[in-house]
């Protein structure tokens, strides 16, 4: 099995999004707290693509999973 680390920087580039860290930090200041009950996969900032993708990496437990987890938890923060 091939295990690949992935960062939050890479997750954002996977997502078509600015990955520089201060973006990165800037874009997770900007859209948290999440609502508790909201998953990470529906919240409205995400374009149809994004959405998917995260939702299926967690779904699926992919190879990008942890990563998307720890946005994920940073978002609900």
């Amino acid at each position: 099995m091939d295990f690949h680390h992935h960062s939050l920087p890479h997750l954002f580039e996977q997502l078509g999004l600015p990955a520089e860290p201060n973006a990165v930090e800037h874009f997770i200041d900007v859209h948290s707290p999440l609502p508790p009950s909201m998953s990470l996969a529906d919240a409205p900032f995400w374009n149809h693509s994004q959405s998917e993708f995260l939702r299926e990496e967690l779904l699926e437990d992919g190879d990008w999973a942890e990563v998307v987890d720890e946005l994920n938890s940073r978002l609900h923060s």
